[in-house]
């Protein structure tokens, strides 16, 4: 609406909008106000800008100059109601990558209020009856759901793991035992699969991830073996496939592996340079198909240190844990995944760092395994003015200590 301080001739009026779009002009009857009304809808998340050009007035003079005034829509689709939160906007996420498709946890991801979820993508999991999760109707259907505020959809993460070979995804065709009298891999295994996992975790490689092989299996889906299941491309292109809204990355961290080191400097290469060389190559191929396509780093957040290019390729930064941690295992019940504090020598560490990304305005995420502590948990990590989440190692239903404030 415009208001004028004298009465105007409305058929004098010269009026657009760009980008284009039909539009009804409404005068009052004083023909002091212009009302613009839309006669079909908007694009949701765009910027309009409307342009006023000539018009006389009552009293014979004329606009001296042409005006406009601009605003942008929010993100409603107009098949899916409001769009997702933007990731400066979320308060609550919820994070599960296990037992994603066991009976009624697509239900309870569903009925939760988490603006955001990162969850397991099952489809490229070949080695159980995951495979054959309807992944995409989950993605769908929780795209359906609301987030807190009851307005917003909820947003969907894909968790990938960028730095470590899994033995269980659709990609591994070679043998799986690794004897552990053996330093070297068995002699089918790819030479970019470089060492055992550090942690122990039982099926993951470190790998040599500047090698084109690993990054045509997360990227570029070249000419690659879909055998046993069939109609694989791409880690990426699954999870667009998929309907998630980003990509979740794991073992960021590979840069800094010893053996990976190693590998990087036979090979005459910086690990640092060439991991945010393969987060930007990721960037450019997933916006290229969808241009809201999200990229959240989990850990290795001393990356930033004299990289600031990083903050170009990321659109947030996760860490897990910070304050307090909790022993790896499969089973949510199982008492060595039990919580304990982590020093104050290691928490002060991640700090540090995230105070650069916080600088940057990235959003940041924090998973703490403390189910025992989680009211201290949030509130550390609150005061900080991170999205906190606290639950268990496993992962492998939602926490049974949510943040509070989340709506039931």
């Amino acid at each position: 609406m415009i208001t004028f301080a004298k009465s105007a001739i409305p058929e004098s009026l010269d009026s657009w909008i760009e980008p284009e779009i039909a539009l009804t002009f409404i005068w009052s009857e004083d023909d002091t106000v212009l009302t613009i009304d839309l006669a079909s809808a908007f694009q949701s998340a765009t910027l309009y800008r409307v342009f006023v050009g000539d018009l006389r007035f009552a009293d014979g003079t004329e606009l001296s100059d042409e005006f406009s005034y601009s605003f942008t829509t929010s993100s409603v689709g107009s098949d899916e109601g409001d769009g997702p939160l933007a990731l400066s906007e979320i308060r609550y996420w919820g994070y599960q990558i296990q037992g994603i498709s066991d009976d009624g946890a697509d239900r309870a991801l569903a009925e939760s209020s988490y603006d955001m979820l990162v969850i397991e993508p099952t489809r490229t999991d070949w080695s159980s009856s995951d495979r054959e999760f309807d992944i995409k109707t989950l993605v769908e259907s929780l795209k359906a759901t609301t987030a807190s505020d009851g307005q917003h959809r909820k947003l969907v993460i894909a968790y990938i793991d960028i730095g470590e070979a899994e033995d269980w995804r659709w990609y591994w065709t070679w043998s799986k035992n690794w004897p552990l009298d053996d330093p070297l891999p068995p002699n089918d295994w790819p030479d970019w699969i470089v060492t055992r996992d550090p942690d122990g975790f039982e099926g993951n490689y470190p790998v040599a991830f500047w090698d084109p092989a690993w990054q045509n299996i997360i990227i570029d889906g070249q000419g690659l073996s879909t055998a046993p299941f069939g109609d694989y491309n791409s880690t990426i292109d699954e999870v667009i496939r998929s309907g998630f809204d980003g990509i979740y990355l794991d073992w960021v961290e590979a840069y800094e592996d010893v053996d990976v080191i190693a590998r990087a400097q036979a090979d005459g290469v910086d690990p640092a340079n060439e991991m945010i060389n393969f987060i930007g190559r990721m960037r450019d191929y997933a916006r290229a198909r969808n241009p809201d396509f999200l990229i959240i780093q989990q850990n290795a957040v001393s990356l930033i240190d004299g990289h600031p290019e990083l903050l170009d390729v990321i659109d947030a930064v996760s860490q897990e844990p910070i304050w307090f941690d909790g022993d790896a295992t499969d089973d949510w019940e199982d008492s060595d995944g039990f919580d304990f504090r982590r020093e104050a020598e290691t928490f002060n560490f991640f700090l540090e760092f995230l105070d650069t990304f916080q600088a940057a305005n990235i959003p940041i995420f924090d998973t703490e395994y403390a189910l025992e502590d989680a009211d201290e948990a949030y509130q550390l990590s609150l005061e900080q003015g991170y999205i906190p989440y606290v639950t268990r190692r496993s992962l492998s239903q939602l926490t049974t200590t949510p943040p509070p404030g989340l709506p039931d």
